[in-house]
């Protein structure tokens, strides 16, 4: 070979390698836009806009999603800094309350979410999503009419509950919420369920008033409680009424819940919304939670066949033999950087037959929490990846952040998560995010010595998220809220 020949085989290995170091380093990293904390919305309940694939009818159903700090009054003249503090507080709540239902059932068995504990005393359709109460019970709060003539409340949206129910007049206590309480006798669709009847006997503690009403009794892990009247009642979604929907009227509702009338329960059990509508709805639903800090459209939630997208990559639902309520999946693994994170393994996150471990899919956790072997491994694995940016100091549960002042956009390593059949890769803002005004972005991720991770709402914004309970099968599907 000549010297122009060499130089000619020279020129183009050296093309060919700086093209697949080129190559390999856009699938191994991605773009973060810097972005700010988001500050509360005024909420809306009439303007968006919400994607079906087929038109809306008699089997199909949906409403908007807004998150809790919309709803207190209080927010609207609090800091970004302070609303983001206080979600960090309602989610340690949050995540204790889970993993209290969890124990408490692997101890004793008690069925329908763990959440019917004795209290301390005694088609399709969509809709937009609001985040939750202040404390513990979920972020995210919808607007449904309750009764006939339909009135309407702020109601939290619930996949890690099943039990519906509202507050209720008379009351013995009830807490502040944001609407008037809710008086039955001015329903002419609120029946009460009769003592014995099959419907009562679903309730895992079931009592009875002079040997006529149910009652019912829902504890919550951080010691919320309500009790009242088990009943049915016509909800209203938009344009769309449900009928006989079965719904706890409260009148001793005690604990850490603040601003919304009630709870709609999404869970698994088989007193929860989509398995009460199953043979109107399909027993399907899914629901999109917009970034707040990079858009200011409401999130959503739908239900029916129309619910399912067609582009999700899907994993199938496992079952927990003694708790009903939550969705759990497999988890075999994540990648950092392109690259599988060694030491995090399917045996990490297996539910075992008492029903302990196991990976949950849950709207109101906000940071995903992960067994702490596999927490410690993923972390140094986004460390070693993001050495090029300036380390910042830890901020409350958060011990990896980064100082990004005076930036626009930054590279950092992509993260996937290996879900059974699924793989499902993270856009940036979903793991690394803002938590004060100076420019600190922390990984959104945090150990727990519980046993139980859960799969958090930050991790799922701009996802469809789909809970195809018919197939059994939860699905991703990205750029979803659209």
């Amino acid at each position: 070979m000549d010297c122009q020949g060499k130089y000619l085989y020279v020129y183009i290995s050296s093309f060919i390698f700086l093209s697949l170091v080129s190559i390999c380093s856009s699938i191994s990293t991605q773009t973060l836009v810097v972005g700010s904390l988001p500050k509360p919305q005024s909420l809306s309940w009439t303007t968006s806009v919400i994607p079906t694939t087929e038109s809306v009818s008699e089997t199909t159903l949906s409403v908007d999603l807004h998150h809790v700090d919309n709803l207190s009054p209080s927010a609207l003249n609090s800091t970004p800094e302070a609303l983001f503090k206080l979600r960090l507080q309602r989610d340690g709540v949050r995540v204790l309350t889970l993993t209290n239902m969890v124990a408490v059932n692997t101890q004793t068995n008690v069925s329908e979410g763990g959440r019917h504990a004795r209290p301390r005393r005694a088609g399709d359709f969509s809709s937009s999503v609001t985040s939750g109460l202040a404390q513990g019970s979920g972020e995210y709060f919808t607007r449904l009419g309750i009764g006939t003539p339909a009135k309407y409340f702020y109601m939290v949206l619930d996949t890690g509950s099943d039990v519906a129910w509202i507050q209720c007049l008379p009351c013995r206590k009830c807490y502040t919420q944001a609407d008037r309480v809710f008086d039955p006798t001015k329903s002419s669709s609120f029946s009460s369920v009769a003592c014995g009847s099959p419907l009562c006997r679903r309730l895992d503690s079931p009592g009875c008033r002079n040997r006529k009403k149910c009652l019912y009794q829902v504890s919550y892990g951080d010691g919320s409680f309500t009790v009242g009247e088990f009943s049915t009642e016509t909800l209203t979604f938009r344009r769309t009424r449900v009928k006989n929907v079965a719904l706890g009227c409260g009148h001793d509702n005690e604990g850490l819940f603040i601003g919304a009338a009630g709870l709609l329960g999404l869970g698994r059990g088989k007193l929860s919304f989509p398995i009460q509508t199953g043979r109107r709805f399909g027993r399907k639903f899914s629901y999109c939670l917009v970034d707040r800090s990079a858009s200011s459209k409401p999130s959503w939630i739908i239900f029916g066949h129309s619910s399912v997208s067609r582009n999700g990559v899907f994993t199938p639902l496992l079952t927990n033999p003694k708790l009903d309520t939550f969705y759990y999946v497999g988890l075999n693994g994540i990648s950092v950087g392109g690259v599988r994170v060694p030491g995090i393994t399917a045996s990490l996150f297996k539910l075992d037959r008492t029903g302990n471990g196991g990976v949950i899919v849950d709207s109101g956790t906000s940071v995903t929490r992960l067994t702490q072997p596999a927490y410690i491994a993923l972390r140094n694995a986004f460390r070693a990846g993001a050495s090029n940016l300036k380390r910042a100091p830890d901020f409350s549960l958060f011990d990896t952040c980064f100082d990004l002042s005076g930036k626009t956009v930054v590279k950092v390593p992509m993260v996937v998560l290996h879900f059974t059949n699924a793989d499902v890769s993270l856009p940036a803002s979903n793991y690394l995010i803002p938590v004060d005004t100076d420019g600190r972005f922390c990984f959104a991720f945090a150990g727990t010595t519980s046993g139980l991770s859960i799969i958090g709402n930050i991790q799922q914004q701009g996802f469809r998220v789909v809970f195809d309970l018919e197939s059994s099968r939860v699905g991703f599907s990205p750029r979803g809220c659209a």
